[in-house]
């Protein structure tokens, strides 16, 4: 994930790539912990900002087959003692928009995504970027 922004123009040290490898990370861990299915993979989708903009949204989508476990809607700090349930709320401090729905692609599950503003135009790019459907 990290390597792949960097390759977009977002180098390791920015803001854009932080906070997008830390919300895809723990989106992923969710997949792994909640929407687990045995015999059933995880799907994470990276999108990138329209080529030319000067400013963006990064999207990441992870997509499991858990239809039933959803995440709830609004995202509340945990007690300080508590040893999890940090994550989505992290999630919903650093994303400019985030939301579960029906899985994208098809098939059983869900897809959870989150959105990350970007202030500046990416140096460089490498490969096409991909543009949410819907």
């Amino acid at each position: 994930m990290s390597h792949r922004l960097a390759a977009w123009g977002y180098p390791y040290d920015s803001g854009p790539n932080e906070t997008t490898t830390l919300i895809a990370s723990e989106l992923a861990a969710n997949a792994v912990r909640h929407g687990r299915v045995p015999g059933r993979d995880f799907h994470v989708r990276l999108i990138a900002p329209v080529s030319g903009d000067t400013a963006g949204t990064i999207r990441i989508e992870v997509s499991d087959t858990r239809a039933e476990r959803r995440p709830a809607p609004t995202a509340t700090a945990a007690a300080p003692d508590a040893e999890t349930g940090r994550g989505l709320y992290l999630v919903s401090r650093l994303a400019e928009r985030w939301a579960v729905g029906p899985r994208q692609g098809g098939g059983p599950g869900k897809t959870v995504w989150a959105e990350i503003a970007t202030e500046t135009k990416p140096s460089d790019r490498s490969g096409p970027p991909q543009h949410p459907q819907g």
